[in-house]
């Protein structure tokens, strides 16, 4: 992969929808390594807007990644029961929950328009996050040239990934931030860590792995390698560059206490995923709380409260992805953070030599 993507650095920026934007991809692919931006957070218009926007600034290759979870179940029950929990939360900011819980985010595999354009545009690769789309689209892709890869939690996800012959496989470990990638969310989560997933998958695989999970230094990312990782995949680490779209509130809360108290929640979209501490998360605690519905019907009441939240000057209640190595991320631009993080690699891997 790194002598076909022209990259001088083994690593990867995570997609991070909502996260990552064009202009971040872009300055970390034309430093050395491989950008991504997400997509699975917008519809087939919007992920074309974004691919045509990183082309137009870098001719390096890139990673575009789209979500492929299963259709909602609506469940009226679950709910009305979690529009009703909520309700007090909504009502301390002169608001009210919305009436309806709208699917917000459609699978790349319920998506034939998102198909259509991603082989029409073909990105140089493509990514899945939450399982895998169908065998036809699968070879669609890579007859168009593009190569895949795909998220893994335990080796059984990663056994399914070698099965529909993709070309690598993205270990994430528990540390990572954002939502973890299981195919099933309410199966029971093995909470491998980095280190341990990768060694597993590459003793039991025989594609490359790439580790990711809590990696924030060139240090990680030499570690990763020696443990048999191709490369690294690094997100929060990219958080708090100028080119990512966190907010000011965002960015203050990675640089103060929360950093240190990440937690793996599901309140906030419905599907387990890893945040900093704030006044959404510690909702959780509540012993009366509910059990949320379906990703991604959670999300349109979470997004809906924090609209409430921040109309009255509260930003305690976003979705503020991030990994347990949060306290060591670094606020400079994207270019600059991928020369020291290639230069601490060196550094690290001429160490254990």
């Amino acid at each position: 992969m790194l002598k076909r993507m022209g990259m001088q650095w083994p690593i990867i920026q995570a997609p991070m929808a909502g996260v990552s934007t064009p202009h971040l991809a872009a300055e970390v692919s034309k430093a050395g390594g491989l950008g991504s931006i997400g997509v699975g957070a917008t519809d087939a218009d919007g992920a074309r807007r974004m691919i045509t926007e990183l082309q137009a600034l870098t001719d390096r290759p890139f990673n575009v990644n789209v979500f492929v979870h299963p259709a909602p179940a609506h469940d009226t029950a679950r709910e009305t029961a979690w529009r009703e929990w909520l309700t007090p939360h909504f009502q301390a900011f002169e608001a009210t929950p919305p009436t309806r819980l709208d699917t917000l985010y459609t699978s790349v595999a319920d998506d034939p328009d998102m198909q259509a354009m991603l082989l029409e545009t073909r990105p140089p690769v493509v990514s899945f996050h939450f399982g895998l789309p169908s065998r036809d689209f699968i070879r669609a892709l890579k007859e168009a040239g593009i190569w895949l890869m795909a998220t893994a939690t335990h080796l059984e996800e990663a056994r399914a990934i070698e099965r529909a012959g993709l070309d690598a496989i993205v270990a994430q470990g528990f540390e990572a931030g954002g939502h973890r990638g299981m195919f099933d969310p309410t199966a029971a989560d093995t909470q491998l860590s980095t280190a341990a997933l990768t060694r597993q998958l590459v003793d039991a695989t025989h594609l490359p792995i790439i580790a990711a999970g809590g990696i924030m230094n060139g240090e990680a990312i030499a570690a990763a390698l020696a443990n048999g990782a191709m490369a690294a995949q690094l997100g929060t680490a990219f958080i708090a560059c100028p080119e990512s779209s966190a907010d000011a509130a965002y960015r203050n809360a990675l640089a103060g206490p929360a950093a240190h108290d990440t937690r793996m929640t599901s309140i906030v979209s419905g599907r387990p995923s890893r945040i900093l501490a704030n006044r959404f998360v510690s909702l959780m605690e509540d012993p009366s709380c509910p059990t949320p519905p379906d990703y991604p019907l959670t999300y349109a009441a979470g997004k809906a409260l924090n609209a409430a939240a921040r109309s009255q000057g509260d930003t305690g209640f976003g979705a503020q992805w991030a990994g347990q190595g949060a306290p060591l991320a670094r606020a400079m631009p994207a270019g600059e953070l991928m020369a020291i993080l290639g230069k601490e690699w060196t550094q690290a891997s001429s160490n254990t030599q």
